[in-house]
């Protein structure tokens, strides 16, 4: 995914932290800083209980965490546990979410983080956020997004485009919540569940019943299937150069 336009494009800036790599966008520098320090903060905390719980990191399934792990673990585990994954599940959602309320704190009323396609963002305008679908026979599509003075999720898993683990065959499966973790979480159970183009519409079961989702979207091959509330679907053309990657 890449935020294509908006009315209130601010400032854009690709920031790299090891494994995340992430765009922040923000009305002022400050706001930038901001985001910057937290997803710092949050990998240190997140490093710091790998290494006392390395099983963490690797588990596919569901996993507890202690009421003492820090936040970051909490909402990662929680996240994942709602959609029957293992934790890591969430991970960039989660960093991108966390850096986004750090933003909100400091006064931004217009601010994204894109985490590879995993998206926390607040805005005072309408954005149009482009969904990347690989080779996909349907492309160009993308969500309107209305201002909203919450933050709002949405991610979006792929087996056939970037790094990220995938059981299934989805070119993209995307969710939107306001909880950005379960976003992250439940798009990765969504991809998982996309087997073929026959079985796009049933992909969704995966998370139709999944308290805290609003919506979903497959897009497979030439099959797209869409469940729930999501932004407006529009025609955008797809701007390779806005994506977020290494």
């Amino acid at each position: 995914m890449n935020i294509t336009k908006g009315n209130n494009p601010g400032l854009r800036v690709h920031y790299r932290l090891k494994e995340t790599i992430v765009t922040i966008g923000a009305a002022c520098e400050e706001h930038i800083e901001v985001a910057k320090e937290t997803i710092r903060s949050q990998r240190e905390l997140l490093e710091a209980y790998i290494q006392k719980d390395p099983f963490f990191k690797v588990t596919l399934e569901p996993y507890d965490v202690p009421e003492s792990a820090p936040h970051i673990v909490r909402r990662m585990a929680d996240a994942c546990r709602a959609v029957g994954i293992g934790p890591m599940g969430a991970v960039a959602g989660t960093i991108a979410w966390m850096a986004v309320e750090a933003m909100l704190e400091a006064g931004a009323r217009y601010a994204f983080v894109d985490n590879g396609g995993d998206i926390a963002l607040l805005t005072e305008r309408p954005l149009v956020l482009g969904i990347y679908a690989g080779e996909a026979s349907i492309q160009d599509l993308a969500l309107e997004v209305q201002p909203c003075d919450e933050i709002l999720g949405i991610c979006t898993s792929s087996a056939t485009v970037g790094p990220s683990i995938s059981f299934g065959t989805a070119d993209a499966a995307l969710v939107v919540s306001r909880n950005v973790s379960l976003a992250d979480a439940a798009a990765t159970a969504l991809g998982n569940a996309v087997v073929d183009e026959t079985g796009v519409e049933n992909a969704l079961d995966a998370v139709r019943e999944v308290d805290g989702i609003q919506g979903a979207l497959v897009v497979k091959g030439d099959k797209l299937a869409v469940w729930g509330e999501l932004p407006r679907v529009v025609r955008a053309k797809m701007k390779p150069d806005l994506i977020t990657q290494g």
